[in-house]
């Protein structure tokens, strides 16, 4: 187990966003009009996870992210909704699913704000510490526990 969490700790380090911590800072709206910066959450880590209603990953990750969201008050966990054709189906969806943390509908501006690249594969997420600067990134399913064992050798 340990040898598996220090592989994942170096995956996610070598996976840092390719911007500078300076560079940092966020605005997004989500789907009931409410503005969501880094800023405003400071104190907190920051979980901003880039999804897909058509990517099973994606789907997989849904219900460890809603735990985290009801259970952790010190981790705050934004979806971005990416690809997708209606707005409303995306409401539709995350109604369904019972998800509790806030649904931005994203696009390549959204990305933009995080990292200098396209996002190449969903899920992918990012992880801000209570300071507000980067922490890790990830590309690909990540887990609650992989969350909390990441958060809580900080």
């Amino acid at each position: 187990m340990k040898q598996w969490f220090s592989v994942f700790l170096l995956a996610l380090v070598l996976s840092l966003p390719a911007k500078a911590a300076e560079d940092f800072g966020f605005r997004f709206e989500d789907s009931a009009g409410k503005t969501h910066t880094l800023s405003g959450y400071k104190g907190k880590w920051v979980l901003v996870n880039f999804w897909a209603t058509w990517c099973p990953p994606c789907l997989r990750e849904i219900p460890d992210l809603s735990e985290l969201s009801r259970e952790r008050n010190d981790i705050v966990v934004i979806g971005i909704a990416m690809e997708y054709d209606n707005a409303r189906d995306i409401v539709a969806f995350a109604e369904k699913m019972a998800i509790p943390y806030p649904i931005v509908l994203g696009d390549r501006a959204s990305v933009a704000q995080l990292d200098d690249e396209e996002i190449s594969l969903l899920p992918s997420t990012y992880l801000f510490d209570p300071e507000g600067k980067p922490a890790a990134r990830k590309i690909g399913l990540i887990t609650r526990a992989e969350i909390e064992a990441f958060v809580g050798a900080r």
